[in-house]
């Protein structure tokens, strides 16, 4: 087998990493488990960059090892599955499944992009279709394969325009990865931070939490991207032109209905879909947790005689690779916490005296920025950058929450090559659809990259603070 230039340098750094730890007089201050756990916390990073083995495998196999040779119990790395926010993502899935059977979705895309007049106003329209998915579909993913037929709809009926088909099939991704920090089951990312300031703090964030922390950046970074996708990929002409959509242009390219009254399915699923996320908004006022809601609405969506889908074929929707993912990280994470490991990568930082708050979130930014280079995964870089990014901003005196909020919404760019995450993937290879080329997410990164970290920064040193999370 002939490594590549890739694989050969992650091997390399692995095995030196791994060397240096494994002599015992290297690092006197390092206990056993401490050293252990960097061990695995290296090999599975370094696989995660430069192997072609899947993520889940991946973790897996360091969660194993950490409870074999004794770092974590197994009933520690079993009990990760049972976590609130495992439960609330499987649950969050078969609503999901309810709502895109339903056609609900398609439907409300429909009523809001028609409306449009002019080519801005088509862009930020869909941006704002799209934003609004987020309360329904979780994980980038399965929003992204919700949205293609909307696109394509769209894409066949201003077929003679093929710059602002471009456009708009750049702008789907965009905004799809750019407006998951909206809410807490937006990413599966989200829910790996969640865990790990639970573990390593013991502040939990709740969904009205993160929803009144991510939903403004979502809203404004979702925006300022369609713009900056109409001003990278159309021409002044391209935009000056009018837009004529009915209802009936969409309906001709889809099978789903988007005309007429609500069929009862619809109407039931609509009711519940708001109503299990005015429950979640409310958590304050009833103390139900965001899971048990999200049980509750997933058992009455798939009720014999009152759901909309079996539990079964919802249950078929669910990523199990994902949950097994997020459950052997959060056994890492304990392991890097209780083991030591992260207190002693971060005892050499200097104190809050001399690193200012803003010079440290702007570095986490920075680097988590630029990560989705390294790591396609996004879920591989929260479980990476976000238990340093804890115990870092402990040492150095910054709030544990705003730093690892800036982490995780800061790697929601992830645009610069169509291997950079699986949206952008899914839209760039549209057959008999013109759509963008690795020269056209280069431009759009060019401009939104450094865009997109200065607002996450702007947010993380001037809004949240308004909001309670001062760095």
């Amino acid at each position: 087998m002939t490594l590549t230039n890739r694989q050969a340098a992650t091997l390399c750094v692995a095995l030196s990493v791994c060397g240096l730890l494994l002599v015992p007089t290297n690092f006197p201050g390092l206990s056993g488990d401490a050293r252990l756990t960097l061990v695995v916390f290296a090999l599975a990073t370094c696989a995660w960059i430069g192997t072609p083995i899947d993520d889940t495998y991946v973790a897996l196999g360091a969660g194993l090892a950490l409870t074999i040779t004794g770092v974590v119990s197994a009933d520690t790395l079993f009990a990760t599955l049972g976590d609130p926010t495992v439960w609330l993502l499987i649950c969050a899935f078969v609503l999901a499944a309810a709502v895109a059977r339903s056609g609900l979705a398609a439907r409300a895309a429909a009523f809001l992009v028609t409306g449009a007049r002019t080519v801005r106003q088509l862009t930020h329209l869909t941006t704002a279709a799209l934003v609004v998915t987020a309360f329904a579909i979780p994980a980038t993913s399965g929003r992204a394969a919700l949205a293609l037929p909307v696109f394509l709809a769209l894409a066949r009926a201003l077929a003679g325009r093929p710059r602002l088909v471009v456009a708009l099939a750049l702008l789907f991704p965009t905004v799809i990865l750019l407006s998951a920090v909206a809410t807490l089951i937006g990413a599966g990312a989200h829910l790996i931070t969640v865990s790990v300031l639970w573990e390593s703090t013991g502040e939990r964030i709740g969904f009205h939490e993160w929803l009144l922390l991510g939903l403004p950046l979502a809203v404004v970074s979702s925006h300022l991207a369609a713009e900056v996708v109409l001003l990278t990929t159309t021409r002044r002409a391209d935009r000056r032109g009018p837009v004529h959509l009915a209802v009936e242009d969409i309906q001709r390219h889809t099978e789903q209905r988007v005309t007429g009254p609500l069929s009862q399915a619809e109407t039931r699923c609509a009711g519940l879909l708001a109503s299990v996320v005015l429950l979640w908004c409310s958590e304050p006022l009833h103390g139900v947790p965001p899971a048990l809601v999200a049980l509750i609405g997933a058992v009455v969506i798939t009720a014999p005689a009152l759901g909309t889908i079996r539990l079964k074929d919802a249950l078929a929707t669910v990523p199990w690779s994902l949950l097994l993912f997020m459950a052997a990280t959060m056994a890492m994470g304990v392991a890097l916490s209780d083991s030591g490991a992260a207190g002693w990568l971060t005892s050499g930082l200097p104190g809050d005296a001399t690193v200012p708050a803003w010079l440290f979130l702007a570095v986490v930014v920075t680097v988590s920025t630029a990560a989705h280079l390294v790591l396609q995964s996004r879920s591989a870089r929260s479980s990476v950058l976000v238990p340093l990014v804890v115990a870092s901003a402990a040492a150095c005196g910054v709030d544990p929450v705003a730093a690892a909020l800036a982490s995780t919404a800061a790697a929601g760019f992830c645009h610069t090559l169509p291997a950079s995450a699986k949206p952008v993937a899914l839209f760039a290879d549209v057959p008999d659809t013109p759509t963008y080329t690795p020269r056209d997410l280069l431009r759009l990164s060019a401009v939104l990259g450094p865009l997109t970290a200065a607002l996450v920064l702007a947010f993380a040193l001037a809004v949240w603070p308004l909001l309670g999370v001062a760095p």
